[in-house]
């Protein structure tokens, strides 16, 4: 997963607007002890700082992947 996508995903889920404060305030354990953006500038694949974040928010399995749009496709 590239960064481009997981912020994708933040916004999708979150909204624009609360996102960036989630990720810039929300801290985990399981990144130990980091916030979502620490974790991502610590170099942590954004494909587990997502997972982490989406299992302690408890984002639906169907959601994880994003938003089926037909507009991103094309």
């Amino acid at each position: 997963m590239r960064i481009s996508h997981f912020w994708t995903l933040m916004n999708d889920e979150f909204g624009e607007s609360y996102a960036p404060t989630l990720a810039r305030d929300h801290v985990l354990g399981v990144l130990g002890g980091r916030s979502v953006a620490q974790a991502l500038e610590d170099g942590m694949h954004p494909r587990l700082v997502w997972l982490a974040l989406c299992d302690d928010m408890d984002v639906p399995q169907e959601r994880r992947l994003g938003r089926d749009d037909p507009a991103r496709h094309g």
